[in-house]
């Protein structure tokens, strides 16, 4: 859809098949996503938004999420989750699927790329609870980066690389904190009551993007797309509709 929440338009048109994790190209010309092939398998998938055509860059490696492309285009970073341990495990492919392996000893879910390429930012219980971690493409220069209570994963950096927004809370009672990129100066950036989550910033630093339930708070398909100004101000719906609208992604 378009910015402002008009133009909403269907992209896969797989009726029961679960498609999710949609992120934008940085060419704004496709969408990666992650989508549902059989017991224990989703592959990844890019569609072309100029002809909606579908090419699948994976090929049974497991339960693949979050794909994400590096701000150069030449790299796909995700998730691999093992069905048999619950574990996930950070990848690296490139743009068309091709080498894919793991990051070394990066264990995580909900990647997401740095705005120069040099970080990846990440979720993990590798200390225990929760947290934001960001490593090296390479693996290497892996540290910590929030404390916050009853952390879930997804997130996204500014980009000019200076902040970096999650949420964190309790089943519904979660928030979106917006933080410097090394962590400090956490606060919340939503107002109290709406369960909000899944945030994104605009391509140009200044709205953020994310999933709440401010006007069918308890319901579990009432959840809608909102935009609220990096300060907390002017809060804005941007959906209207009889199911749950989640995991938005801005792009060009």
């Amino acid at each position: 859809m378009n910015a402002d929440g008009s133009g909403l338009r269907r992209l896969t048109l797989e009726d029961n098949v679960r498609h999710f994790y949609p992120s934008l190209a940085p060419d704004g010309q496709s969408v990666l996503y992650s989508g549902f092939r059989e017991q224990n398998v989703y592959e990844i998938y890019s569609l072309d938004l100029n002809d909606s055509s579908v090419d699948r860059f994976t090929d049974k490696m497991g339960v693949l999420t979050a794909p994400e492309i590096s701000p150069d285009g030449k790299s796909i970073t995700f998730a691999r989750g093992n069905p048999n341990n619950g574990r996930f495990q950070l990848m690296l492919m490139g743009r068309k699927g091709e080498g894919a392996d793991n990051i070394p000893q990066i264990f995580g879910w909900d990647p997401t790329w740095s705005p120069d390429g040099k970080q990846i930012l990440f979720a993990s219980d590798r200390d225990g609870l929760i947290q934001l971690f960001a490593v090296k493409p390479n693996g290497k220069g892996l540290h910590k980066i929030t404390n916050l209570p009853a952390m879930r994963g997804r997130s996204d950096w500014s980009p000019d690389g200076q902040f970096i927004v999650t949420y964190s809370g309790e089943a519904w009672n979660r928030e979106v904190y917006i933080m410097n990129a090394d962590g400090s100066n956490a606060r919340q950036l939503t107002p109290t009551g709406g369960n909000s989550q899944g945030p994104s910033f605009s391509p140009d630093g200044k709205w953020v993007a994310f999933t709440a339930y401010f006007d069918n708070y308890g319901d579990d398909h009432g959840c809608e797309i909102y935009i609220i100004r990096v300060d907390g101000t002017d809060l804005r719906r941007l959906t209207n509709n009889d199911y749950c609208d989640y995991q938005p992604r801005w792009g060009l």
